[in-house]
């Protein structure tokens, strides 16, 4: 990675470097709109317009009006946020919510605590090829579904799911079922949803540190006109869905990350797609590697398995190289991979998973570092075995 040559990060599905830029903007920001933006004076006007132009910037990334954008801490709590609320929103009359079987458990555990509410909720599994059923979630939209959750793109495999389409089916089954999206990983990897899309979309996800903003700061799409009962009370901040002080600099900070990110997709999808080709062929010259992630996973993700080797015993080793990938969902903290079961993997597979990703200041020199830690892991692994 540029700017460090000693270190090959290669985790950018777990979090991603604050850039430098952005971090200025955030440190500019809380010396100037320190004050709180909902109070009168002028400080804190200038506060709320600064608010005002982060909202902005950060909806046109997305696709949507400033008006339909909540600043919240993180995209797990807008996953928590959207899910809880549509849900609450429609208990009158839904008893059943459909969710794709490989979920970030940002989603999967509000929604088995929805279970325990006496909500019935279905996984629709991924094939073994990590591609989701879509026909079969559509097929399974009846009366009684009050919500559908579904990732644009899955967080350990990058296999992605044609949102538009999805969503379009489920409110031509259901005009009443609300539809949530997790787009943290799609977010700037993948273009931002059309006008017509999001009137299909009721709520969806994003998240400022996998984009180069800091943790601590995430937005949630909430369509205009959509029934969703917020979890928290307070202040009537963020349309009173996130009640609490906004945070002025991060969300400044998250949109100089959006900015920066807005108008280089092309060029972004096209270097990424180069380096996963690279590691794809050399992890093909490589004896007992399997490819986990779909032919058609967007280009910044790629799990395969090594076989004979640990996940976490391999980690460790590309650890003393610098070498820094993961086995799965940052979230999971070393356990066994969630979406790898969910696809019917055997247990040697998941037991030996890696998960490489991928951002714009990668380079070929990361992914040969890479490589050769893994040839070299391999080779001297299997012998202490």
């Amino acid at each position: 990675m540029q700017g460090d040559e000693t270190i090959h990060y290669l985790d950018n599905a777990a979090t991603t470097r604050v850039a430098p830029e952005v971090a200025d903007a955030i440190r500019a920001a809380m010396d100037t709109y320190w004050a709180n933006p909902s109070s009168l004076y002028g400080p804190a006007v200038r506060s709320e317009q600064a608010l005002t132009a982060a909202r902005a910037a950060v909806a046109k990334a997305l696709g949507c009006t400033a008006g339909e954008l909540v600043f919240t801490g993180c995209g797990s709590e807008s996953n928590n946020i959207a899910l809880r609320g549509l849900a609450a929103a429609r208990r009158g009359w839904g008893k059943k919510i459909l969710a794709s079987g490989y979920e970030h458990p940002s989603v999967t555990r509000p929604l088995e605590r929805l279970a325990e509410e006496g909500w019935q909720v279905e996984f629709i599994r991924p094939g073994p090829d990590g591609r989701l059923p879509v026909e079969e979630l559509i097929a399974r939209v009846d009366k009684t579904t009050a919500l559908v959750a579904c990732m644009q793109v899955n967080n350990e495999t990058g296999a992605q799911v044609d949102i538009p389409a999805l969503a379009a089916a489920v409110k031509a089954a259901n005009p009443r079922t609300a539809v949530h999206i997790d787009a943290v990983q799609g977010f700037l990897r993948l273009p931002g949803f059309s006008k017509a899309a999001l009137a299909n979309i009721d709520t969806c996800s994003v998240s400022g540190h996998k984009i180069h903003a800091p943790k601590g700061i995430g937005a949630l799409y909430l369509r205009k006109g959509c029934n969703l009962l917020p979890p928290y009370l307070g202040g009537g901040q963020e349309r009173g869905v996130r009640p609490g002080t906004e945070n002025t600099p991060y969300a400044v900070g998250f949109a100089a990350a959006a900015k920066r990110l807005m108008g280089s997709l092309p060029q972004r999808t096209a270097a990424a797609a180069a380096l996963n080709a690279r590691l794809r062929a050399g992890l093909a010259s490589l004896p007992g590697i399997t490819i986990n992630s779909p032919a058609d996973a967007v280009p910044q993700l790629l799990n395969f398995s090594l076989g004979d080797v640990r996940s976490e015993t391999m980690l460790h080793y590309l650890e003393e190289n610098r070498v820094y990938v993961s086995s799965g969902s940052a979230c999971s903290k070393g356990a066994a991979s969630h979406t790898l079961a969910a696809m019917g993997l055997p247990a040697r597979r998941i037991d030996t998973a890696l998960r490489v990703s991928f951002c714009a200041e990668n380079t070929e020199a990361d992914v040969d570092a890479l490589l050769e830690g893994i040839e070299s892991g391999l080779n001297r692994l299997a012998k202490l075995r």
